[in-house]
């Protein structure tokens, strides 16, 4: 086991839970909800969320960091079922990945388009574009009238 397994896994996974548990809350018909304006529906803003973790993962194989995937599953936006799914999966192998790593393999770079980030940076950039989800997840739910998860408040605000 490498050293961000050991001291700072637990804040992906934990994350991970979280949306996981956010996702369980709702039904298919609440990830058509949308805020109005610009503003995505619900489930294209947990879709967006994969796309992102999948980015991160293939930067984890590849050392370079590529934004042009995007999952074009039918239904899987509106399909609490799918989703939950699919996330499952990309959490498994993003573990297994980051679990594969030697210390000295997170010390390796990524490129990011413009500068590179040491692998361990990249994954704690990653925890950061889940807090980022949990933001605008929060701004639907408040919109939506509906209560945060349990332990929300006091790990994203």
């Amino acid at each position: 086991m490498n050293r961000y397994m050991d001291l700072k896994w637990s804040w992906i996974e934990g994350s991970h839970g979280m949306r996981a548990t956010l996702l369980g809350s709702l039904s298919d018909a609440d990830l058509a909800f949308t805020p109005g304006g610009r503003n995505m529906p619900l489930g294209a803003l947990f879709r967006e969320m994969g796309d992102v973790e999948y980015a991160y993962i293939q930067s984890l194989k590849t050392f370079t960091q590529d934004w042009s995937y995007h999952n074009t599953e039918a239904g899987l936006a509106g399909s609490v079922a799918q989703l939950a799914a699919w996330f499952t999966s990309l959490d498994d192998e993003m573990k297994t990945i980051v679990a594969a790593f030697s210390d000295e393999d997170l010390a390796k770079t990524i490129d990011r388009g413009g500068y590179a980030t040491p692998v361990d940076m990249q994954l704690d950039v990653y925890l950061q574009a889940l807090l980022i989800f949990f933001g605008k997840a929060t701004v639907y739910l408040h919109a939506m009238e509906r209560d945060l998860p349990a332990g929300w408040k006091e790990f994203v605000g």
